[in-house]
């Protein structure tokens, strides 16, 4: 067996209901087909060399899930290496057997749970004992932004020399201007795409929304999958504003009703806290969409100078950006314009290549 087929790609994570990670290992793999790896995942991949592997490892089972993986990951996958004489291990997540003879290259996203930790979940200690020990063993660290590589050198004290940052992509086939039939029943509105967990600063987007002067005009629209924990606070807040009309909340919107949801806002409005890489910003720009978004983290790498950056933490800035798109139509097709150029900077082929580069150097 010749170097080349001595890498493993450790496929047992990837969800049905694609999140971030399940995207970029959907989107990187293709391209690491030269190397000839052998995947480790719960179902065939076609052109592959697949080793099967237990189908209850994923978040989709809960914490169970993760712990059957941890475990798997510890116990059964250095046998699995061994077998299959690899070299090489590749994650597309800080995951990795600890204290083996495997030699692993693994992918950091983000490390929020670390920046804005939750009392009860188990991502905290996951994020503090495991992960460090992970990377520290690591023959080298893959990473989506400069953001994130700071945070793996100021958080863990590993080396900068060790860390690669290469930004992700998008569908440009998927995610591109639509020519849609203006409806002229429809309300001009703001979209927030993701989740409501606190860092994603949802509430301050209801609040600059109910500052906006003319807000009756206008709806504020939220996709993204909606969470006991926090949806309820955000709609009695909306209720506390007298905003409650101009609310839609719309749930976890199925990937082919993104493009239109996108297409036809006034702006998205993703003034997030932190974020590893920020997909919705890259998506909203390769629509064409004006985008407002934080100065912080990873987003103004994604932005560059084609979204207008303000202040997460200033409500005031928010709502003063939201004024300028909602009336100012000069302003709102330069931010398109900018927009479009900037999302053709990224691309999964060149994720996707820099990744096969990478790899390569450690596989010979």
């Amino acid at each position: 067996m010749n170097n080349q087929s001595k890498l493993l790609i450790n496929l047992s994570l990837l969800l049905s209901k694609p999140t971030g990670i399940t995207i970029y290992a959907n989107n990187v793999v293709p391209y690491l087909k030269f190397l000839q790896p052998t995947l480790l995942a719960a179902q065939p991949y076609q052109d592959f060399r697949t080793y099967l592997v237990p189908n209850n490892l994923t978040p989709e089972q809960g914490t169970r899930g993760h712990l059957n993986r941890l475990i798997w990951t510890q116990f059964k996958l250095p046998k699995i290496y061994n077998r299959l004489q690899a070299s090489l291990l590749f994650s597309p997540v800080p995951e990795a057997p600890l204290y083996t003879k495997c030699r692993s290259i693994v992918m950091v996203h983000d490390l929020i749970p670390l920046r804005f930790p939750k009392k009860t979940s188990p991502l905290t200690p996951y994020f503090k004992y495991y992960i460090p020990e992970v990377l520290k063993q690591a023959e080298h660290i893959i990473c989506n932004s400069q953001a994130t590589a700071k945070d793996i050198v100021d958080i863990y004290n590993i080396p900068a020399e060790k860390i690669t940052p290469i930004l992700l992509g998008y569908d440009q086939e998927h995610f591109k201007p639509l020519t849609l039939q203006k409806d002229a029943l429809n309300v001009p509105y703001f979209l927030y795409l993701g989740r409501h967990d606190p860092h994603k600063n949802v509430n301050r987007i209801v609040e600059a929304f109910a500052k906006l002067k003319n807000r009756q005009d206008y709806q504020l629209w939220l996709a993204g999958p909606t969470d006991e924990r926090y949806t309820p606070k955000l709609i009695q807040q909306a209720q506390e504003f007298s905003i409650e009309k101009q609310l839609k909340i719309l749930d976890y919107v199925e990937y082919e009703q993104l493009p239109i949801i996108i297409n036809k806002a006034l702006a998205l409005v993703f003034p997030s806290l932190w974020e590893g890489f920020g997909f919705p910003v890259l998506e909203a720009m390769g629509c064409g969409t004006p985008v407002i978004t934080s100065n912080l983290s990873s987003l103004p790498e994604v932005a560059g100078d084609a979204a207008l950056l303000i202040n997460p933490y200033n409500v005031e800035e928010l709502t003063t950006a939201m004024e300028k798109i909602a009336t100012d139509d000069e302003m709102r097709s330069q931010l398109k314009r900018l927009g479009l150029q900037q999302a053709k900077k990224f691309s999964w082929e060149m994720t996707g290549q820099k990744t096969l580069e990478l790899l390569k150097q450690f596989l010979n």
